[in-house]
């Protein structure tokens, strides 16, 4: 019997580094810069840099190819969608965004808080669901690191 579930992910963290220093990290083809559990972010080859699809190799062997779907510089955030998985997913399709907004006044002005959202396909189970969250953690305090070392 399977538990019912919210088949979204929200994860947020105010990183205190300027929103133009976090944004710059924020290509698909660039998480490996930044995000410890990969290996490699590269584009696929045979497709067009305008295609923006982007071959994501984790530690663990997992390999994800995903499509930027949406890209905003004035907004600045990207949604991006998982079109295949080595080996397969355990449910259909998941769309997530990353969204940045400056930190304009109190004791962390100056910072970027960074949204991390996840919908997933209603056949996600709740276990799909905690490790995306996890994972989302991990990836924002890693990323967080890595723009307070410039």
């Amino acid at each position: 019997m399977s538990i019912p579930t919210s088949t979204s992910v929200v994860e947020s963290a105010v990183i205190k580094a300027p929103l133009s220093q976090v944004w710059h990290q924020i290509k698909l083809q660039n998480f490996s810069d930044w995000w410890s559990a990969l290996k490699s972010s590269d584009f696929v080859k045979g497709t067009s840099e305008d295609t923006d699809i982007v071959k994501w190799t984790f530690n663990d062997g997992t390999e994800l190819e995903v499509k930027q779907e949406e890209h905003s510089t004035i907004n600045h955030y990207i949604t991006y969608g998982v079109i295949t998985s080595k080996p397969e997913l355990s449910y259909s399709s998941v769309l997530s965004t990353i969204r940045l907004y400056s930190v304009t006044s109190g004791d962390l002005e100056g910072s970027t808080f960074i949204e991390w959202t996840g919908n997933f396909s209603s056949d996600a189970d709740a276990g799909v669901i905690q490790d995306a969250k996890f994972k989302r953690r991990d990836a924002l305090a890693d990323l967080a690191k890595v723009v307070a070392n410039k």
